[in-house]
């Protein structure tokens, strides 16, 4: 039942806050004690699998009809599920000013709720209801709440992801066709024969590469984050992005292990690209918000790498890299929303020495930049070192290119961090006032309360990544002997 309470919360939430949403005072508060609550449940599934290493599982049946909802969480699922309900909160609290809030909370929590569903289905069915249950609130939060060319980036979002999950669909449809076993997802899934695995591989993969993304699948992802409001683009670049890979350790390693062992050197070459391409293209930004949008398909390259790789090291760095960079996007769209609800633009060569004006803004930007450049002691490290080392040991110093990728990453971060943190005060180009950066507000509580958490949690993970390692190495090593037992 506990495991149900982690959709029932958000979603009871999304509907009150939809009732009540001309009282902005009580939309807020039922939205926070929603996603609050569904972080206390989260917290308890996370200390039940800890203290068990056994799989926690909810199935609620109705007569005559069977099985109605399957649920299980495991190593694979808790840290993405304790991801969602933390971010969950930080979007609510981000959230707080908005226009029409019990309506855009309802949304919010929806998204969350249709989250955690991904991440705890065990059933193929449920899995996708799921999977195109999330392209609805997230559509309307980022056509309805996003900035100017919102509506063509809401269009390109649910087009690019829906196509994609149409092609996934088949190649759920064949898998429950061929595997002969029924929709349910067991602990150990049953591969289908190998001569139709190639097929349905990469019919998932179709689906799953799109809401990663892999280049060139990605070209929805920039211009969704830049148009998306800013707890939009922070459960968007936090947890949507992961759902993707998640799939690909969920159901292809299982269910296909022969064509994913074949794809491996593309899936490896795909995320190498990423890594290059996201880095270059973030390099060559002066939109700050596009800047951190391409950084996220630079670091989902290294997600995707670790995937690749198919071996328990590479596997816990695909997990730390998603849980970390989680947390560093989600902290960076924050703080670049809340620098953009001061100035009211996002142009890197409007700002300069707001490491004086803003001191709190730019010391926990500058933080987080560092954490987004890999820096050893802050999360982004430890995950993209796993999988760049699992990928030299499986596919040998092609890999080696993934190199140019992390030195523009220093380039592009330490250029952003140059020219909006130090340097000479510059003219903030506001619209109405003429607003100089020594008239910015710095962050006030409620903003700090949204990002000392993460910045707490970043240097946490980077310190002692075994905070996620841990509990999630038996799902891992199951996978990677899955994956390690073809040829």
């Amino acid at each position: 039942m506990t495991l149900a309470l982690l959709i029932a919360i958000p979603l009871a939430g999304a509907l009150v806050s939809a009732v009540v949403g001309r009282s902005t005072a009580v939309a807020r508060i039922i939205a926070l004690a929603a996603s609050l609550g569904t972080a206390g449940v989260a917290a308890v599934v996370w200390q039940a699998y800890a203290s068990s290493a056994e799989a926690l599982t909810y199935e609620f049946t109705m007569d005559g009809a069977g099985s109605f909802l399957r649920l299980a969480a495991d190593g694979l699922s808790v840290p993405l599920v304790a991801l969602t309900a933390l971010l969950g909160i930080i979007a609510v609290l981000a959230s707080w000013n908005v226009e029409r809030i019990g309506t855009h909370m309802s949304l919010l929590l929806a998204l969350e709720a249709a989250v955690i569903g991904v991440f705890l289905a065990a059933d193929l069915i449920l899995f996708y209801v799921a999977w195109e249950a999330v392209l609805i609130p997230m559509f309307f939060l980022i056509g309805g709440w996003g900035h100017e060319n919102r509506r063509y980036a809401a269009m390109k979002f649910f087009i690019y992801t829906f196509a994609g999950s149409a092609l996934m669909l088949v190649g759920l449809v064949l898998l429950v066709v061929l595997g002969g076993t029924g929709t349910g997802m067991p602990a150990t899934p049953l591969p289908i024969e190998p001569a139709s695995q190639t097929l349905v591989f990469w019919l998932l993969a179709a689906g799953l590469l799109v809401k990663i993304p892999v280049v060139p699948l990605h070209t929805w992802l920039p211009d969704a984050h830049v148009e998306a409001p800013t707890a939009g683009s922070i459960m968007l670049a936090g947890v949507l992005l992961k759902m993707g890979a998640y799939g690909i350790a969920r159901i292809s390693i299982p269910y296909t292990p022969d064509a994913f062992a074949a794809a491996a050197p593309i899936l490896a070459a795909l995320g190498v690209i990423g890594i290059v391409y996201g880095a270059a293209m973030a390099l060559g930004q002066c939109d700050l918000k596009r800047l951190v949008a391409y950084s996220s398909v630079a670091h989902m390259g290294f997600v995707v790498l670790g995937l690749a790789s198919g071996t328990e090291l590479g596997l816990q760095g695909a997990m730390l890299g998603m849980v970390s960079h989680g947390l560093v996007a989600g902290l960076l769209f924050f703080l670049v929303g809340a620098l953009y609800e001061r100035a009211h633009t996002r142009d890197i060569g409007a700002f300069g020495g707001l490491g004086v004006t803003l001191p709190r803004w730019a010391t926990i930007f500058v933080v987080a930049s560092l954490a987004s450049l890999g820096l050893p002691g802050l999360s982004g490290f430890p995950g993209e070192f796993a999988s760049v080392v699992a990928g030299f040991g499986r596919f040998g110093f092609v890999i080696a290119v993934a190199g140019i990728g992390i030195v523009l990453a220093g380039a592009y971060t330490l250029r952003a961090v140059r020219l909006v943190v130090h340097g000479e005060p510059a003219a903030t180009q506001a619209p109405a006032d003429g607003l100089q950066p020594a008239a910015l507000r710095d962050l006030d509580a409620r903003e700090l309360l949204i990002a000392v958490p993460l910045v707490a949690l970043i240097v946490a993970l980077g310190i002692w990544p075994r905070l996620v390692t841990d509990i999630a190495a038996a799902t891992l090593g199951a996978l990677a002997s899955l994956a390690g037992t073809v040829s």
